[in-house]
């Protein structure tokens, strides 16, 4: 019983390994009969998938792999056409001409131009006037009748410096955004006084404002400009010397004027270009001087405007006592 046990079993085994011998058989023919193609498959995108696959029809590969091909895009070989030698499948992105050309048309040459045009960015610093102001004092105690204006100070503009963000278009300015700003001068104001206008009695020899100092003064220079009416200005007046470096006017050519003159104290100014050499000018700040407040125009100055004047005086300490300051002027062109 148990050989007969035995022998069962040991043909069982036989049949099974003759099945599974039989089973692998089949697949390695198979594989032999059935061609595996590497395919490459080109996207529009230049993205490349490789596949591995037994077909080689186009359209059953792209099925198998999940791929599909838009309305817009052309395929080559085409989906009903068999790989080439190459084993390559290209996917491309098709355009219509008609559509392209039509499109084009439309942009209109403004459209083209304003997709081009580039916007510059600059910094930039410039200098500007600040404008003075004019300030009026009404020292005429209320009286709105004979009331006369005199300019007791000139206005001068001050300066500032502004750095701007300026946002350029073709070369054109479309943007200005202030940064900073930094006073270089400050602007002086104008300053003009109202007063009650005064007059002069024949009897008095007081100088008033308004009047004619030649016609009151014994100066010798008064009686040469008699007959002339002067103008009257608030000058801005300083002082100046030829002894700052140790010298006086009697050294040879130091101290010469620009009239050919030398300096004297009490006589000699130096004016700007527009009061000509030999002008008088009669300061009544300086009436109870030597010279009874007369001078005349001999010298100029770097430093000299029309606004301005600089008084020969001896010594340097007597110009620094004096400073500066802004006087009356009563002035005769000659």
């Amino acid at each position: 019983m148990r050989k007969e046990e035995k022998a069962s079993i040991s043909a069982v085994k036989i049949i099974i390994i003759s099945l599974i011998f039989i089973l692998f058989s089949g697949i390695g023919v198979m594989a032999v009969n059935s061609q595996i193609n590497n395919v490459k498959v080109q996207f529009p995108n230049n993205y490349e998938l490789s596949i591995l696959t037994t077909k080689t029809n186009v359209g059953e590969i792209l099925k198998d792999n999940h791929i599909s091909v838009g309305e817009e895009e052309a395929i080559e070989p085409a989906l009903d056409e068999d790989i080439g030698p190459d084993k390559v499948i290209k996917i491309t992105q098709s355009f219509e001409e008609t559509d392209d050309t039509q499109a084009i048309e439309a942009l209109s040459t403004e459209d083209v131009i304003d997709d081009y045009s580039i916007e510059i960015e600059k910094i930039e610093t410039m200098e500007v006037e600040i404008p003075y102001e004019t300030i009026t004092k009404d020292v005429s105690g209320g009286n709105t009748e004979n009331n006369q204006t005199k300019v007791i100070q000139e206005g001068q503009n001050g300066l500032k410096q502004i750095v701007y963000k300026i946002t350029y278009k073709d070369n054109i300015e479309i943007d200005r955004i202030e940064l900073s700003s930094t006073v270089i001068k400050e602007p002086v104001n104008k300053i003009v006084q109202v007063s009650k206008k005064t007059t002069i009695s024949r009897s008095s020899t007081s100088e008033r404002t308004g009047s004619n100092p030649s016609t009151t003064s014994t100066s010798s220079l008064a009686k040469k400009v008699a007959n002339i009416t002067p103008e009257v200005k608030t000058l801005n007046a300083s002082a100046y010397t030829a002894s700052t470096c140790g010298k006086s006017v009697t050294d040879s050519g130091y101290g010469r004027t620009a009239s050919g003159s030398m300096a004297q104290s009490w006589y000699t100014v130096a004016a700007g270009k527009g009061y000509p050499i030999g002008t008088v000018i009669y300061i009544p700040y300086f009436k109870d001087k030597p010279n009874g407040g007369w001078f005349v125009v001999q010298d100029r100055g770097s430093a000299i405007s029309n606004s301005k004047i600089d008084i020969y005086m001896d010594s340097y300490n007597d110009c620094k006592k004096f400073g500066r300051r802004n006087l009356e002027c009563y002035i005769y062109k000659l």
